[in-house]
């Protein structure tokens, strides 16, 4: 059977890749998502969206009808909690049919010999050929192995997270609630005792659908963010395929957010000039730019969700470490959250 031959091709249909597909959009740059599940994949709870994140949905013209849904503002950053399916969904909907390719799921990646591109062999044994191909696969990303990134590592952690709304405000501050045995944070989130009120209540009213059982959190440490390989030819990543970091400042999905927007305007600057015989060249040089521009961007949110993870999890138990932790956060401005102070730029 013959490979089906794309432009450009963004494999994973998750936040980063939907993303990415509308903003190529709205540049008028037509791509085709492959995405593993069988519909959108809207799984998980809330994802807590910075400054820097709203500015992105702004430019994709999403952000009024999130903002009715989203949580009130909680800090002078603006940072909001948004339902992880309303967001998926309104990145989708704006999409052109067909856009959105369900039950795909790229098991290996190859260059094509023949025309400089990727060939991309599906689970199910079918082939296609991209030109451009973006790997926003997450966590496990084919991909992200074939630009030549080591596998993720993971930090060992059961937490219970759910989405639940309140209209008149939270009665309580943001708060971690750590615990190093599974059966307590079993009972914490079950059972009505050794647990306030405010925290029952809230665990009652949230969303069935939405509650998933955390066991680990994946991260790329900043080290290999700051110097490791995103691009091969035409081939590149974004979002958590990238930059994997543990939910520790909430910069996660907004930076994945980022990614979408310098790349849409990068490719934008190279698809369609010049003719056929440097387009190659063209779009592997916008890539390029595409990484120059976001790798000190992410390096910064890499190292201070690393630092303030080890702060928080206690994984470091010398006073010694912990303090050159709390001396790092206080260079980046962690508390003051200065790493949503932040515009990636204009489509």
């Amino acid at each position: 059977m013959a490979a089906e031959a794309h432009g450009i091709v963004i494999a994973g249909g998750g936040i980063c890749g939907l993303a990415t597909a509308l903003a190529l959009h709205r540049k008028g740059i037509a791509s085709l998502v492959l995405e593993k599940s069988k519909t959108l994949r809207a799984e998980g709870a809330a994802i807590a969206v910075h400054a820097n994140g709203w500015r992105v949905l702004e430019q994709l013209g999403v952000a009024a009808e999130l903002r009715e849904t989203a949580h009130p503002p909680v800090t002078a950053t603006e940072m909001r909690c948004l339902n992880r399916k309303d967001l998926i969904e309104a990145l989708a909907k704006d999409l052109p049919a067909g856009t959105i390719r369900f039950g795909c799921q790229v098991a290996a990646v190859h260059e094509d010999p023949c025309s400089h591109g990727s060939v991309l062999t599906m689970v199910d044994g079918t082939t296609i050929k991209a030109k451009v191909l973006i790997g926003c696969e997450g966590t496990c990303s084919v991909v992200a192995k074939h630009v030549g990134l080591s596998p993720l590592r993971t930090i060992p952690r059961l937490v219970l997270r759910g989405f639940t709304r309140y209209p008149h405000g939270r009665p309580f501050k943001n708060e971690f609630l750590p615990s190093e045995d599974p059966k307590k944070v079993r009972d914490l989130a079950l059972k009505d005792l050794q647990c306030p009120t405010e925290i029952i209540e809230l665990v009652r009213e949230s969303d069935p659908e939405s509650l998933n059982l955390v066991t680990r959190f994946w991260y790329r440490p900043p080290w290999e963010v700051a110097f490791g390989s995103f691009q091969k030819g035409t081939v590149t990543v974004a979002g958590d395929a990238m930059h994997a970091m543990g939910p520790f400042i909430g910069q996660g999905g907004s930076s994945g957010l980022e990614d979408a927007i310098v790349l849409a305007s990068s490719l934008a600057r190279a698809v369609g000039a010049g003719g056929e015989a440097r387009q190659e060249e063209m779009i592997s040089k916008a890539i390029g730019e595409y990484i120059r521009e976001r790798r000190l961007r992410l390096a910064w949110l890499s190292l201070e969700s690393f630092v303030v993870g080890l702060v928080v999890v206690a994984r470091s138990r010398s006073p010694v470490t912990r303090l050159a932790c709390i001396a790092v956060l206080m260079l980046l401005g962690s508390k003051s959250h200065k790493h949503a102070n932040y515009d990636c730029g204009r489509l």
